[in-house]
């Protein structure tokens, strides 16, 4: 357990939803969703005390921008101290509703991936609603720019009909157990697909945006 996630969370728990950080199982599951091969621009909600953060600076291209969204100050603070010899990440010490404005300020277009583990089932329903449709917005057209988020349930996706095509996952292995969704911004190929597979202790699906969920 980090001492400072849980010192945070116990000031302000409804900023700070987690008070133990991702397994290294849900850490790798999350990356896996994204190509970190080549440059791309990515923006993470809520990075917390950095541990999704650490594995993507490790493993993304040397020309990749990360810009993580934080608004708890001391934990922002603690990332702008572990990161501050990386050029390619940026500490934002501001809400995730003002993504297309900070995107704008930098001469950036659109960003490639959104990584988000903020607690989406405690946000006020219209609050996160604009924040979904600024995610889609801002996204790359791009087939393979999408928003990955991990989440303790899947009522998420009843709020993102917007974006047509959806990966699920739910990992096990993380305390608690968290859902893995890829919430691309373009359909595939125009195509409606649907189709299933377990692994072990996991199942995943893909959906088109028009499906019941």
């Amino acid at each position: 357990m980090s001492a400072l996630l849980f010192k945070r969370f116990l000031m302000k728990p409804m900023r700070v939803a987690y008070i133990v950080p991702s397994s290294k199982a849900l850490i790798r599951r999350v990356r896996a969703k994204l190509d970190l091969s080549k440059p791309k621009i990515i923006v993470e909600f809520g990075p917390g005390e950095g541990c999704h953060t650490r594995e993507l600076a490790e493993k993304m291209h040397p020309e990749s921008r990360l810009l993580l969204f934080e608004l708890d100050d001391e934990l922002a603070a603690h990332l702008r101290d572990q990161f501050r010899n990386d050029d390619r990440v940026e500490v934002l010490h501001t809400d995730a509703v003002n993504l297309p404005e900070i995107l704008a300020e930098r001469g950036i277009d659109y960003c490639d991936y959104v990584l988000s583990g903020i607690p989406f089932s405690i946000i006020e329903i219209n609050k996160k609603r604009q924040i979904l449709q600024k995610i889609h917005d801002s996204l790359s057209p791009d087939p393979e720019s999408a928003f990955v988020t991990y989440q303790m349930t899947g009522e998420l996706r009843q709020h993102a009909k917007h974006f047509p095509r959806i990966e699920s996952e739910y990992c096990l292995q993380n305390l608690p157990p968290m859902f893995v969704i890829k919430f691309y911004k373009q359909a595939l190929n125009g195509m409606a697909a649907s189709h299933s597979k377990a692994h072990g202790t996991h199942g995943a699906h893909s959906v088109n945006g028009n499906a019941r969920h």
